[in-house]
């Protein structure tokens, strides 16, 4: 089984990385991005066909590890 966790920073939390590359697709000449959040996704193979087990062990996973649960979010789908 296959899935994606997608970590991002919770509104409010400033993002300098984010920033930095707004920056950076303006000087690329690329106009109109209005603001860029940046975040991280993980793709995650897991043994066995149990989807509730999988999401357990997934949000266990965020919840100690893959997240800083203070100023993120992470969103789980399976795939």
């Amino acid at each position: 089984m296959k899935a994606r966790v997608t970590v991002t920073l919770k509104t409010g939390v400033l993002n300098p990385q984010g920033k930095a590359i707004e920056g950076a697709l303006g000087a690329l000449g690329f106009d109109g991005v209005a603001g860029v959040r940046q975040g991280k996704v993980f793709d995650i193979e897991l043994d066995g066909a149990n989807k509730a087990k999988a999401k357990a062990d997934l949000e266990d996973m965020c919840e100690k590890l893959l997240a800083n649960t203070v100023i993120e979010n992470y969103a789980i789908e399976l795939i």
